[in-house]
């Protein structure tokens, strides 16, 4: 959300971005590793009218559940799912911390949500279905706050005017009715954990991490319980698990400490407990927002997803990642967005606005757009879930031109989007309060939308919802997942799960049970999985070896060795500085028992082709993986010459 203590309002000029920067723009981003470009049309002259789609013509065209494959989101029978949508926000709250809540004045942009969707009040909701249709899209973030869920007061009626059919209900009955009417018109919903009180974000309001306010116990059972909530209904179809998070007033969050500050951490917790509840759901994490303190002698900066290159997420379902990140014109790589001067956190760093064609499709993909690199650890779709500019009645140049430039990027490289806000209210002369809407509505109900005119960012709007974008069946694709022991287990396995402390004493790591173990880092208890040619799964007990009771010959003379029974292969380990264990989980069929020694205790040993062979997921440490069609049967060290049991060979014997 952008804040509203830092958002100038402002707007960009008419121009539209130039063809040849454009071309040039799609050339810089190409050579963002994995970052494919799909031809630029050259801007046009007028607005193309977006697509609309009756509420039976969306719901036709797509069947939930969501899932992944690479890049992409695919529905349950594998067609592309782009997600084309907006945010509907309000029931996080609009109230900007003092005075009187009821106040306009003390509310954001004048607009007193009381705690639900703006625009109930105003318009019905059969309304509104139509005229989120009309702009042509197909999904709705929908932001909500911890106290929704233990609200039990009734909203005002004037609050729900235009839908008296939600007079008497709490909050929550409200955000469940909207739910409704969105799933039953066949838009996507994705729920969104905004903030943690009813206070507008997003600055040192108090709902800066996950615990802000409340424990992550409770973060995490929040989440379960909305989930559970609307288990039934595969039209929601995605947990957006916390938004922006960023450093409150002596605390940064961090990607992978292990502390209570632990964004890495926290985001895989409360992933896997939804997973647990529903397997069907999208979870959705976004990276860092906001570290450091934004003086110029200090250490400041918005790292995004750019810790996700060395450290991913691995979820207990493979196939159910999606990343996110926001950008505004206003806000910069290594600036808060703030104005007034440095008392009030602004820095002399560019804004994205300030970058030139070039910087910007650098930044965005250095900080975004690089976890759609094929074959990776961190491969997976990116959803830009916030972005967007003042419209109606805004005159700022450089924000427009940032707008232009930022929806050619995102159409030419066919990125999933939602712009921020949907809907917003006007005065009586159809001025808006929050010209950011992207429809907004008079107390009597007219609207004042991106198509009715009069708003210069519906040419770049209708670019993104027409591009031309992957359509169609998308092929499966193979995974490779990060094991990290750096914050403690990381047993993702639900076998392994269920069986408890299956390595006393020690860390824990498990692959998803889609995988196996293929790589090993040397000296930081990383480890790589993979679904790669993976054998069936036999229906015989998983092994914890902690022994050389299998070993059958001396394939690292020398050196301690824990291996595999014969027709089993790793997938996972448990360590406590040094390698304890071996997880070994059987074969459906017979595996070969000839294979190969690969050292790696004096530099990598990496096939030259294959999966995540190029990326770091151990950084700073030396790699042993095994070919693509291999699969791990057992792993050497030694406690001699100071080397502390850290592994330094892997016996890979071929799959088949």
């Amino acid at each position: 959300m952008r804040s509203s203590s830092t958002a100038p309002v402002v707007r960009r000029s008419v121009n539209r971005f130039l063809p040849a920067a454009v071309a040039a723009a799609a050339l810089v981003l190409a050579g963002v590793p994995g970052v494919t470009a799909v031809p630029v049309a050259a801007a046009a002259d007028s607005a193309v009218t977006a697509p609309v789609l009756t509420g039976r013509q969306l719901a036709a065209s797509w069947t939930g559940p969501l899932s992944t494959q690479g890049r992409y989101i695919v529905d349950a029978k594998g067609d592309r799912f782009k997600l084309k949508s907006a945010n509907w926000a309000g029931a996080q709250g609009t109230w900007e911390g003092s005075g009187d809540v009821d106040d306009p004045a003390n509310n954001q942009a004048g607009q007193v949500s009381h705690n639900i969707p703006l625009g109930l009040d105003r318009v019905p909701m059969a309304q509104l279905m139509s005229d989120f249709h009309g702009l042509g899209i197909n999904s709705v973030r929908l932001p909500f706050a911890n106290a929704m869920i233990h609200d039990t007061t009734t909203v005002p009626d004037a609050a729900v005017t235009a839908n008296p059919q939600l007079k008497g209900k709490t909050p929550l009955q409200v955000y469940d009715a909207v739910v409704a009417a969105l799933t039953a018109d066949g838009f996507a919903v994705v729920l969104n954990n905004h903030t943690t009180s009813y206070r507008f974000c997003c600055s040192l309001d108090g709902n800066e991490r996950w615990n802000s306010g409340q424990s992550t116990q409770q973060w995490v059972d929040d989440w379960v319980f909305l989930v559970n909530r609307y288990k039934a209904n595969k039209r929601v179809v995605g947990a957006d698990l916390r938004n922006e998070v960023r450093r409150d007033t002596w605390d940064d969050p961090n990607w992978g400490t292990g502390d209570s500050h632990d964004l890495y951490k926290a985001f895989e917790e409360a992933g896997n407990a939804i997973l647990e509840a529903d397997p069907d759901m999208l979870i959705v994490m976004e990276g860092i927002n906001w570290q450091g303190i934004p003086q110029g002698m200090f250490s400041h900066g918005r790292p995004m997803l750019t810790p996700v290159g060395h450290l991913s997420n691995t979820l207990i379902r493979s196939g159910k990642l999606v990343y996110a990140a926001h950008f505004y014109g206003y806000t910069g790589p290594n600036h808060t967005g703030a104005s007034g001067g440095w008392q009030n956190g602004e820095t002399n760093d560019p804004r994205y606005q300030d970058l030139s064609p070039e910087e910007l499709v650098k930044t965005v993909g250095d900080q975004a757009l690089f976890v759609t690199e094929a074959g990776q650890h961190f491969t997976a779709p990116v959803w830009i879930s916030e972005f967007g500019a003042a419209g109606r009645g805004s005159d700022n140049a450089k924000e427009k031109d940032w707008f232009d430039r930022f929806t050619d990027l995102l159409a030419s490289h066919d990125i999933d989007f939602a712009m921020w806000p949907l809907v917003g209210w006007t005065d009586a002369n159809g001025k808006p309060n929050d010209n950011w809407a992207l429809i907004s509505y008079d107390a009597k109900g007219k609207r004042y939308g991106l198509q009715d005119g009069g708003d210069w960012r519906v040419d770049g709007w209708n670019q993104l919802v027409n591009e031309q974008s992957r359509t169609g069946q998308v092929d499966k694709v193979d995974h490779w997942n990060m094991l990290s022991l750096s914050g403690g287990d990381q047993n993702l396995s639900i076998t392994m799960r269920a069986k408890g402390d299956w390595s006393y004493g020690n860390y824990k790591a498990a692959c998803p049970d889609s995988e196996r173990l293929i790589a090993l880092g040397r000296g930081n208890s990383s480890g790589l999985c993979t679904d790669a040619d993976e054998p069936a799964a036999g229906s015989g007990d998983w092994t914890v070896v902690n022994s050389e009771k299998y070993v059958t010959s001396d394939w690292a003379w020398g050196y301690n060795k824990i291996q595999c029974p014969d027709d089993t292969f790793a997938a996972g380990y448990s360590a406590n500085g040094s390698i304890v264990a071996l997880v070994c989980r059987p074969s459906a069929a017979p595996l070969p028992t000839g294979g190969r020694t690969i050292w790696f205790d004096h530099g990598d040993n990496r096939p030259t082709t294959g999966g995540s062979v190029q990326s770091d997921w151990a950084a700073g440490y030396y790699k042993g993986q095994c070919k693509d069609d291999e699969y791990i049967a057992g792993v050497a060290m030694t406690w001699r010459w100071n080397e502390h049991g850290v592994p330094d060979a892997l016996l890979c014997r071929p799959l088949k």
